[in-house]
């Protein structure tokens, strides 16, 4: 690898003077690079030489733009076979977001530097912390697709985050706010209220959220071959995502078994009643078209109901008229403030489950360990469990449980 100066004129006599980086790459393809400083060459030079004896090397003409190796980022994901949703979710991140502001630049090029700038860049544009986060996730993914592929040998997001190391998780883990009874988990009061106040094709899916505690996919996708009203019991092995596409629950644990309570299986027979009927497509002998029971809570014509319909016409309004609700900001054409619902989607359902199924028979739970909560609630792991919801269940040694464990211990004659 040598480093040599080159001086050339211009058409219009002008001297001009450059030096080059003669190299030979791990491939053995023979690369110049050219710089205006000699001392922009030789710390090339340098750098370039660890790197091909590392053979982690890759030359700017052997790269790609990021925005080419988001490109194929996608397409690995397609052949992969990724939910649509989340193809949706990468092709967002893609085009709003990183190609904006990265989309020309070389994979080669990028650093530790030029990503803490292009956080701060979708910082000043306005963009939440979360997405941020998000983002820079995807863009790390991006980097990782263009080292298999050979397009790339470092991945800066990821150094990044290894050099911010574990203090800042830790930090982040102290700040993060746990979930709040009345904030955003339901009281078991608003619930009750919720449950009074809901009517029509709404109040069966509303029920069984509350006592399956089932997420608003496996609901949209639930089939009524996978409810047992005789056994009391509903199996969740499938989910409709966002653009109601049917697929397998989100994890291998999403795969459950939920017992239902008098309440849900009396509901849902009447239901069954009144349920909506799917076209099949087929004729009987006198011509008629064909229906069939399909989903528990579809739309109108048997198909998956859309999200935002269950919380606009459903949730939402029933939360208001239960008095469920905060002022929204707005007024009314007499100047009274216009009510919103306190909870803005299906998962605040979901939490109410699981702290129903944490707390204490007396204090109206069923008091179950966390394991058996895992289990029910369909998470991976039992440590997710535990981050979200162990602080929720009661502590071993309140006052009440301490004076019964003094008496087993001591006898009833201690004093």
């Amino acid at each position: 690898m040598s480093v040599r100066k080159r001086t050339w004129k211009t058409g219009k006599g002008e001297e001009k003077t450059a030096w080059v980086v003669d190299y030979v790459d791990m491939t053995g393809a023979r690369r110049l690079k050219t710089f205006a400083k000699k001392k922009e060459a030789d710390a090339f030079s340098a750098t370039a030489s660890v790197e091909v004896r590392a053979g982690t090397h890759v030359a700017d003409s052997a790269s790609i733009t990021v925005e080419k190796a988001g490109a194929f980022w996608i397409a690995t994901g397609e052949a992969d076979g990724l939910e649509r949703s989340t193809i949706a979710q990468r092709k967002n991140h893609l085009a709003k977001y990183v190609v904006p502001l990265l989309g020309k630049t070389l994979v080669s090029k990028l650093t530790v530097p030029l990503v803490r700038k292009f956080e701060d860049d979708l910082r000043e544009q306005g963009t939440s912390a979360a997405m941020i986060k998000k983002v820079v996730v995807s863009l790390g993914s991006i980097i990782a697709d263009a080292q298999e592929r050979g397009l790339a040998t470092k991945n800066p997001v990821r150094d990044m985050r290894a050099k911010r190391g574990g203090s800042k998780r830790r930090v982040e883990a102290r700040q993060k706010r746990k979930l709040v009874v009345g904030v955003d988990i339901p009281t078991p009061a608003e619930v009750r209220a919720l449950l009074n106040a809901v009517a029509g094709r709404w109040r069966p899916l509303l029920i069984t959220a509350v006592f399956t505690g089932m997420r608003a996919s496996e609901l949209r996708g639930l089939r009524w071959q996978d409810v047992d009203l005789e056994k009391r019991v509903v199996r969740v092995r499938q989910r409709a995502d966002e653009f109601g596409q049917i697929g397998a629950p989100k994890s291998e644990a999403g795969e459950r078994d939920i017992p239902l309570p008098p309440i849900v299986v009396n509901t849902l027979k009447e239901w069954r009643l009144a349920c909506p009927r799917r076209q099949t497509g087929r004729t009987d002998d006198a011509g008629q078209p064909v229906t069939e029971l399909y989903l528990v809570f579809p739309n109108g014509a048997g198909n998956v109901e859309n999200h935002k319909n269950i919380l606009r016409r459903g949730l939402e309004p029933a939360l208001v008229k239960a008095g469920v609700s905060v002022p929204s900001g707005e007024t009314d054409k007499d100047g009274q403030p216009i009510m919103a619902a306190k909870y803005g989607g299906l998962h605040a359902l979901r939490h109410f489950h699981a702290s129903w199924l944490i707390n204490r028979p007396r204090d109206g739970g069923l008091g179950l360990p966390l394991k058996v909560v895992q289990e029910r609630m369909g998470h991976a792991s039992i440590t997710m469990t535990a981050d979200v919801y162990g602080h929720l269940f009661p502590r071993a040694d309140d006052a009440d449980e301490l004076a019964a464990a003094e008496s087993a211990l001591l006898g009833s004659s201690a004093t």
